[in-house]
């Protein structure tokens, strides 16, 4: 029988027969201690006294320790905590001893002689045998796959602790850019340096790498990951210590490398007084609520103590799994936020409207919106319904209802459009400018951000699939750029901007350098632990394909229409002085746009929009499927 099985069987065993079997142990050990300390003290002469002594103290040290928590820890994770309890026990039991002794010989100095002599035999027995047991249950699988852990620190000593009662995993050593630990042992494991990962990968057959780093900077991880790419293994990360400490995760939640860490992206600290303004004590309605955006507003609102949050949203599905999530948050916190599910479509405006009265709302995030840009562009009808005509309706709901603050989530795509997308959005956005100036009543402003990673219609989860599936994985140009923030970070912004509304504002988040996308996709495969094939190296795991530009894309994206720019009270949200158009204006378009969109006539509606939207310069022809196949065949 091997060690694995025998292992297995030892921890399968019945959780109070095991305490049975530590209680004869320690029992054991107490009961030689003081045999040993008596013997040495007596000059090995035995006194009938001495058995008395002993069975009482033996009676009395199964108790003592118990009430030190001994027999309550699993003993394939006992550490430093248990050394502790031993010490408090132990010496809790030499006083007892100490007492009886004393009683019994009435010589003090005797008695002291005999309680330090049974207190460090004690000791030394009890800690040695739960480290003994320690090694016996949670002895390391010489089979599994081999790993190396970055970070010999606390999180790394868990993680390693953790994997190794595994039957999967085996880690041979740990490394560390902290010199002090260089060539030392932890939890039994080698630490090295960095500087030679190829040689050390060879060397210790390692597989992949598990990075235990969760507090350091981002900046710092993306060093590290940088330095980690010209190694052929699979790295991959524990949970950040925000997640950890909140107790969102575990250590040995190991995932794979967020692409936010290849970024190197500094997340601002909010300011929490913009950050609650619009929320706190007030009732919010987030439209859009289980979209990418939608749902981590509304998880981020719900830590902002509304007193009630309105979900609003038309797809059934997405709507429930927000719902289910964020009920069970706030039932672990004890929290009183009402959540109110409402299904609906935001070209509803009486459905909205009564929504609006009914719950007494007084902030919009307004996050409902068509954002894939060739789907949009295969249907044009409905992403003017949904992206613009949908804002102007739930925009006229709010004024009805007298909503104090409507937040419109934009996108960089508004900017300069060449596609259905982006046209809609600025057309969005030049309605709530217009409607700024016709009432007071509601305090309109817009914010204007890139892609967010993760979310439904970021290249990551595309190329994560395509790699785990061996490739290829598919970039549209070998030059193409975008802007990159992730989903928590955007909807933190967005939530600060929201509070410095002024009315008909557009806030324009920094949103950091541009990422070439091909440079993004060979970091992915190399951390995914496998290498690209291209012409240099021909005989690589993954090759990468240039499919090129999608309908209406565009090499790079811009966030500004023009230069005027000033400063918010926040370092990363900026103010954008745009032209719109006034209202009398904007009105006409709209009633043509409608009129245009209810017969299905695609090439009006781009005209409108590239009336209405100086800078809309469409590159491709009209690519709605229905229209396509409407037209008559020359």
């Amino acid at each position: 029988m091997n060690n694995g099985i025998i292992q297995a069987r030892l921890i399968q065993l019945p959780a109070n027969f095991k305490r049975l079997i530590i209680g004869l142990c320690d029992t054991l050990i107490v009961a030689t201690s003081l045999t040993a300390a008596l013997l040495l003290s007596h000059n090995e002469v035995w006194h009938q006294q001495a058995t008395y002594l002993v069975l009482l103290v033996v009676f009395a040290g199964i108790p003592v320790l118990a009430s030190q928590g001994l027999y309550r820890a699993i003993i394939r994770f006992v550490g430093e905590s248990m050394l502790f309890a031993v010490f408090r026990g132990v010496s809790l039991l030499a006083l007892i001893v100490a007492g009886l002794n004393y009683v019994q010989y009435g010589d003090f100095s005797q008695s002291i002689s005999t309680t330090f002599v049974f207190w460090a035999f004690c000791i030394l027995g009890l800690s040695t045998s739960r480290f003994a047991m320690r090694a016996l249950l949670s002895g390391r699988r010489s089979d599994g796959e081999r790993i190396a852990i970055y970070g010999a620190g606390q999180a790394g000593v868990r993680l390693t602790t953790a994997i190794s009662n595994g039957r999967d995993c085996c880690p041979v050593l740990f490394i560390d850019d902290n010199p002090v630990l260089q060539g030392r042992v932890v939890a039994g494991l080698p630490v090295c340096g960095p500087e030679d990962l190829v040689g050390l990968v060879d060397r210790f057959d390692i597989r992949r790498i598990l990075l235990a780093i969760p507090s350091v900077s981002r900046r710092k991880r993306q060093e590290i990951l940088a330095r980690l790419e010209n190694v052929a293994v699979r790295v991959q990360t524990v949970p950040d210590i925000a997640d950890l400490i909140a107790g969102r995760a575990r250590v040995d939640d190991v995932r794979d490398v967020d692409v936010a860490d290849l970024l190197g992206r500094e997340i601002v600290p909010p300011d929490q007084n913009l950050l609650g303004a619009c929320i706190r004590g007030k009732s919010v309605l987030v439209t859009g609520a289980g979209g990418s955006i939608g749902s981590e507003l509304c998880r981020q609102i719900v830590q902002l103590r509304p007193t009630r949050l309105v979900m609003y949203d038309i797809s059934e599905s997405a709507l429930f799994e927000i719902d289910i999530e964020l009920r069970r948050v706030l039932a672990n916190e004890g929290s009183n936020v009402e959540l109110v599910p409402i299904l609906g479509s935001v070209l509803n405006q009486d459905r909205l409207l009564q929504v609006m009265a009914s719950f007494g709302v007084q902030t919009i995030y307004h996050a409902a919106a068509y954002k894939h840009v060739p789907l949009v562009e295969y249907n044009m009808i409905e992403g003017v319904y949904n992206n613009a005509i949908g804002t102007l309706r739930t925009a006229r709901a709010a004024v009805d209802a007298r909503v104090e603050t409507f937040v419109l989530v934009s996108t960089d795509k508004a900017v300069m459009p060449v596609n259905v997308m982006g046209a809609t959005k600025r057309f969005a956005e030049l309605l709530l400018q217009a409607m700024s100036c016709q009432q007071s009543a509601t305090r309109f402003c817009m914010v204007r951000f890139g892609n967010v990673l993760d979310s439904s219609g970021s290249v990551v989860p595309v190329f994560r699939r395509q790699i785990r599936r061996g490739g290829p994985v598919t970039v549209t140009h070998r030059d193409i750029i975008r802007y990159f923030m992730t989903i928590p970070e955007a909807a933190q912004l967005v939530l600060q901007a929201g509070s410095m509304c002024k009315g008909g504002d557009v806030f324009v988040l920094d949103m950091g350098e541009p990422v070439r996308i091909a440079d993004l996709a060979r970091r992915m495969i190399h951390l995914m632990g496998f290498t690209v094939r291209d012409d240099d190296h021909p005989d690589g795991d993954i090759a990468i394909q240039f499919i090129g530009l999608r309908p209406a894309e565009k090499l790079y994206e811009e966030l500004l229409i023009g230069t005027n720019v000033t400063g918010t009270e926040h370092p990363m949200i900026m103010r954008a002085m745009e032209i719109f158009l006034p209202w009398d204006v904007i009105s006409k378009f709209v009633e043509q746009l409608e009129t245009a969109a209810e017969k299905a006539d695609c090439e009006r509606v781009r005209a409108l929009l590239v009336e209405a939207i100086g800078g809309y310069k469409p590159t491709n022809g009209v690519d709605d499927l229905l229209w396509q196949v409407s037209q008559p065949t020359s």
